[in-house]
């Protein structure tokens, strides 16, 4: 396993939680899946510049642990990003040009199209996962994934979706069947959506454990830790996109109710 980064020093927060999962029955089961309304595929939000600056460095001193692509996913990554820079070029405060992108921090990224997902990583806070039929499941093809919750990239690539969730506990071989029912049946221009959330002591975004592994449980219960996750399928390849757009909220920044709700569930 590649050797651990220092992890960040400062707080990476967002500002509030845009929408609490475990306040809704339809989004708390699990899949829990909603279609996503309008375009509404990538979001920019209040922790855009901090959480780009995090994910320029851990590409750049860390690119084996949070980026990898089989060989046979290269032309899914390729259209992914054409896809993603369509999209960037809608969104407010993005400068797109021919051989460079300037983000809404100021930032230039060089478009490198021999590297489309370590690129995709430096330009949204998204982190995005290939996955492509063989057999009857679906397989994790490839990833750029700097904010990993307690998985870790090198030992999912390459593994079925049953697989890939082995350790989860809830995932049972039921819901298994379910998800990949969804996967096979998402159309291309059909988005969907869904959200998770634990409580956490720390704040730090990238945390890869393998196996076996368990996380602490939590003590204090400061923050709490938010996964928007999205599914599409790309028109060309056929690949599903899930993307992960990652929150850590203060627990105190949730409203009463809210705050209340989540302690008697995770607490």
């Amino acid at each position: 396993m590649p050797e651990v980064p220092v992890p960040q020093s400062q707080p990476i927060l967002q500002s509030h939680l845009p929408f609490a999962p475990w306040m809704d029955a339809r989004t708390w089961r699990l899949p829990g899946v909603l279609p996503v309304e309008g375009e509404e595929w990538l979001r920019t939000d209040d922790a855009y510049a901090p959480q780009m600056a995090e994910r320029d460095r851990l590409i750049a001193e860390r690119e084996p642990l949070v980026h990898a692509l089989l060989p046979e996913a290269g032309a899914a990554a390729e259209e992914l990003m054409e896809e993603v820079l369509a999209v960037l070029a809608r969104m407010p405060g993005f400068r797109l040009g021919q051989d460079e992108v300037q983000r809404p921090d100021g930032v230039t990224v060089p478009l490198d199209r021999t590297a489309p997902l370590r690129t995709l990583g430096r330009l949204v806070q998204e982190d995005f996962c290939l996955m492509q039929h063989q057999g009857p499941e679906s397989v994790l093809t490839g990833a750029i994934l700097c904010f990993p919750a307690s998985w870790t990239l090198a030992e999912k690539l390459g593994q079925p979706l049953l697989r890939i969730h082995l350790p989860v506990t809830h995932y049972t071989e039921d819901v298994a069947r379910r998800v990949q029912r969804m996967f096979d049946a998402i159309r291309p221009g059909q988005m969907l959506w869904r959200a998770n959330a634990l409580l956490y002591d720390d704040f730090i975004l990238h945390q890869p454990r393998v196996e076996g592994a368990r996380r602490p449980p939590p003590v204090a219960k400061t923050y709490v830790r938010s996964e928007r996750q999205t599914l599409r399928r790309l028109p060309r390849t056929g690949a599903v996109v899930f993307g992960i757009h990652t929150y850590v909220v203060p627990r105190a920044s949730l409203s009463k109710e809210a705050e209340e709700r989540i302690l008697g569930l995770l607490g």
